[in-house]
């Protein structure tokens, strides 16, 4: 078992003993995002959230270029937060998922299985790869499927490096794509559904059965792309290019049709990519039978909420779509209102799935 400060622990929750005060920080691209839960009678609530800029180059492509600025960002935003320790993700760009049967009943037996063998599994010399693995069931023979990723060594070290250097201490490490679920999905859901995190300058994608995360994949296609569209088209700035987004989204209007096919032309770039890895999914279900279809997708991230982006996708994709709701695991609504806007909440899913992540049975 790695450890829970040092390690890579993809699945469970801690015991309650030793969990973290509920506390999730989210590095990406564009910057960091912190935020902490808290518990009342009527369940988790939105305690505090924090957002600290990355300058351009800071963190690319899943990897740390600048630890300065990196440690510099994450400790302002955990200060703002008023977090010391929390859960962190590491990057799905990263990530490399995997699936497989082995013997025994106990994790530990799963580990030392997988061990023997890693290196068919994940495509890195052995003593460079760190993973871990959750149990999804039983096959005919007997043994246990489970579901696994692994991260090179190197990821892992050079995160933990930084929130070193930030002061912040880290309770545990996941990939992004099992906290997005644990916050988007339903505490209980076993469907099997798409999660679609478009951000600033990728589009990740991630096929979850049971809120586990079974494949995962970034699309090197963002929303900042949508907005040089709309800054190419009008001759505007960038500032100027975000509003007409917001506003115009890719809805049909009278007098909107060169606009849309600019945004069209990137939008139906992404939608793209999407479908065909979808359709492999769909297909090897049907045919193969070791998975269940997709039955919806759920849109997040910094750009998931321009306006008709769901039913455009849902056209294609032939499935529904609808944008996601990253307090769905909190308390209702009804009794508590979140100080965080909606259509910015949905660039916290991760931050707040790993909030979650703190609270007993988050996969049960």
């Amino acid at each position: 078992m790695l450890s829970v400060s040092r390690g890579l622990r993809a699945a469970f929750a801690p015991p309650r003993y030793l969990a973290a005060p509920l506390s999730g920080i989210d590095l990406s691209t564009s910057g960091v995002k912190a935020v902490r839960l808290a518990e009342n009678a009527h369940g988790f609530v939105l305690a505090k959230y924090a957002e600290a800029r990355l300058p351009v180059g800071a963190f690319t492509d899943g990897e740390i270029m600048d630890r300065n600025a990196v440690a510099a960002a994450l400790a302002a935003a955990a200060k703002e937060a008023g977090i010391s320790s929390g859960n962190a993700a590491l990057p799905e760009s990263k990530s490399y998922l995997f699936e497989t049967a082995v013997p025994g009943m106990k994790k530990q037996e799963w580990r030392t299985a997988i061990e023997q063998r890693i290196d068919e599994l994940i495509p890195l010399p052995p003593q460079e790869t760190s993973f871990d693995v959750v149990g999804t069931g039983q096959d005919g023979a007997g043994n246990t499927l489970v579901a696994g990723i692994g991260f090179a060594r190197r990821i892992v070290a050079s995160t933990l490096d930084a929130f070193d250097a930030a002061g912040v201490e880290v309770r545990a490490l996941e990939g992004e794509t099992f906290a997005m679920a644990r916050a988007l999905l339903p505490h209980g859901d076993e469907s099997t559904a798409l999660i679609i995190d478009v951000g600033k300058t990728t589009t990740k994608m991630a096929i979850v059965a049971r809120r586990i995360p079974r494949f995962a994949t970034t699309i090197s296609i963002g929303g900042h792309a949508l907005t040089l569209a709309v800054q190419k088209h009008f001759g505007v700035t960038e500032s100027e290019a975000r509003k007409v987004k917001a506003e115009r989204g890719i809805v049909h209007a009278p007098g909107n049709d060169d606009y849309l096919a600019a945004m069209l032309s990137t939008v139906s770039a992404i939608r793209d990519e999407i479908l065909t890895r979808l359709d492999y999914w769909q297909g090897k279900a049907a045919f193969q039978g070791s998975h269940e279809r997709v039955s919806h997708a759920i849109l997040a991230g910094g750009n998931a909420s321009v306006r008709g982006l769901p039913e455009y996708l849902e056209g294609s994709l032939k499935i529904p779509v609808t944008t996601g709701d990253v307090f769905t695991n909190l308390a209702s609504r009804n009794v508590w209102i979140p100080s965080l806007d909606y259509t910015e909440s949905l660039a916290y899913a991760t931050a707040i799935g790993l909030a979650l992540r703190d609270c007993v049975g988050s996969y049960a």
